[in-house]
């Protein structure tokens, strides 16, 4: 029995991480030193990147009946820049406009930083300036972390943080900050924020989701504004998939011979077409790639393909060459082709409901194909995408005109006919639905970056499938229209590869917890990956 007790005790020994044993010898005064040390390298680290930042903001109002809705929406796309001060290099569809995201949003009454900011707790982290308070020790999913107050001190210089801090205790890295920055007025303000950091690279913590709110109102507070909003900032492309092909190269055998003279032939006029728009295919898709606008291929990647593959197998399609399918990592709700590449937004794969509602818009992009609507060629020249990544906006577009698209709907609704789909289409119709709705309302998360507008006034997409949408009836718990935003899809910022999210379902206990297309906090899972103690981030229902 002694024995096994003995071995019982090595055993746990052995597993106890060295680092997290050296922590619990440290004391809070020499924890705090370690965490403000690494937070200058973090600092430093950050002046090296630029990530797409994107930033998603929904004004709201609260009625008589204490339900809060969306009423207005902000949308922002920028690379973010820490040199001297952080700035963000926008993303525009158009020319003009302010170039701060805050001023444009609000009013000039807010701090003119951007959320861009919040991705930083101080740039000049002394612990001098700050009094820190030790409150528990709390797991965030598998990361065993220091919890700690922060207060700046009386005499410390105003826009510092205050707030709460979670500090992992391998290395002490701050993996998360929830609060504000000091020196707020009745004029002028900061806002809340709650911001995460992931380990993307060995010892590397980065910048990931930032959520913001504000609630209104307070009367009688020194803080008292009438800004009432839900935001959300996601950071990705710290280093995306370079298109480089320099490894391929060292492996390159040719052999003396080619056997098979199958290819021993010139190709003809109608071949020779084929190939000149799939150039200009694959050049406008190695380019947004590239600049982190279109996620490396993936597994959601071949879900969409299985689900174009049901549409042309159910209409016994020939098309050539094969149809592709690729995901645009940003959150406006859009789809659109590239040749003969099916793009869905990331945001557009969130929000839908079910299979049969992602085979709708999948079927207009394909009646798209088969209505034999090409790719602009001129793609087919490289040079053609000799510009700055913020130009990206301007310079590409991938819309069609209006008689395209009516065409794509009309053939849509005959492809669904002949599919698997067929009887299933009502929770399509009840999305469509739920989307013209507010359509009004959230004119930012419905406009397109890159291709067309899946509404526009009365008018929608796919609207004949609107008569096969049961009645909309909002305090119905079982009947959702259309999920959150982040639902669905998981997206690792330094490679940019994507996932299916793996949540077990909640259903809603009240119709305010349906919440389709609206903005939610982020309550990320952190896990350690043994292997190279890369950290996985999943992002569980909201």
């Amino acid at each position: 029995m002694h024995n096994f007790r003995t071995l019982i005790i090595l055993l746990l020994v052995s597993v106890t991480p060295v680092a997290a044993t050296e922590s619990a010898q440290l004391s809070f005064d020499q924890t705090v030193d370690r965490m403000v040390d690494r937070e200058h390298k973090f600092v430093a680290t950050m002046r090296d990147m630029h990530p797409l930042a994107e930033t998603y903001i929904q004004k709201l109002h609260q009625g008589q009946d204490h339900e809060v809705e969306p009423i207005s929406d902000q949308y922002f796309l920028g690379r973010v820049f820490l040199n001297a001060t952080l700035r963000e290099s926008l993303f525009k569809k158009q020319h003009g406009g302010s170039s701060n995201p805050f001023t444009s949003a609000f009013s000039e009454k807010f701090i003119p930083q951007g959320f861009a900011q919040m991705v930083i707790l101080d740039s000049d982290f002394q612990k001098g300036n700050y009094r820190f308070s030790f409150v528990r020790r709390e797991f965030l999913g598998e990361v065993r972390c220091i919890v700690i107050d922060v207060q700046p001190r009386d005499q410390a210089r105003r826009g510092l943080f205050t707030g709460r801090i979670w500090v992992e205790d391998r290395d002490f890295n701050i993996v998360r900050f929830n609060g504000t920055y000091s020196g707020s007025s009745q004029y002028k303000y900061y806002l809340h924020f709650d911001s995460w950091r992931f380990n993307l690279q060995a010892d590397v913590w980065l910048p990931s989701y930032i959520y913001a709110e504000e609630s209104g109102r307070q009367p009688g507070s020194p803080l008292s504004h009438d800004a009432y909003f839900k935001a959300q900032t996601r950071l990705w492309s710290y280093e995306p998939e370079q298109l480089s092909r320099d490894d391929e190269f060292t492996q390159i055998t040719v052999d003396s011979t080619v056997n098979d003279r199958s290819f021993d032939e010139d190709n003809g006029p109608v071949k020779a077409q084929r190939m000149w728009e799939r150039m200009a295919e694959d050049n406008a898709l190695d380019h947004l790639q590239k600049i982190g606008l279109i996620a490396p291929a993936s597994d959601v990647d071949n879900v969409l393909q299985s689900v174009v593959n049901n549409l042309i197998i159910g209409n016994k399609l020939e098309i050539e060459p094969e149809v592709r399918c690729r995901v645009l990592l940003t959150l406006p709700l859009e789809s659109f082709t590239i040749g003969h590449t099916i793009v869905v937004s990331r945001g557009l794969l969130d929000v839908l409901p079910d299979e049969s509602s992602l085979a709708a818009i999948l079927a207009h992009e394909l009646g798209h194909i088969v209505l034999g609507h090409r790719v602009d060629t001129r793609f087919a020249f490289s040079d053609r995408f000799f510009f700055p990544d913020p130009e990206t906006f301007r310079r590409l577009d991938f819309a069609r005109n209006a008689a395209d698209e009516k065409a794509a709907d009309n053939k849509a609704i005959e492809l669904l006919a002949n599919s698997s789909y067929k009887d299933k289409l009502s929770s399509a119709g009840l999305f469509l639905t739920a989307l013209h709705d507010r359509s009004l309302i959230l004119t930012n998360l419905i406009r397109p970056q890159l291709g067309n507008r899946m509404a526009i006034g009365k008018n929608i997409r796919m609207a004949g499938l609107l008569n096969a949408a049961p009645r909309f009836e909002k305090l119905r718990l079982d009947q959702i229209a259309a999920l959150p935003i982040g639902s669905r899809i998981k997206l690792d910022p330094w490679s940019n590869q994507i996932s299916m999210m793996s949540t077990k379902p909640v259903a809603p206990l009240s119709a305010s917890e349906k919440m389709p297309f609206e903005v939610s906090p982020f309550s990320p899972f952190l896990r350690y990956s043994q292997a190279d103690r890369k950290l996985v981030a999943e992002n569980p229902a909201k």
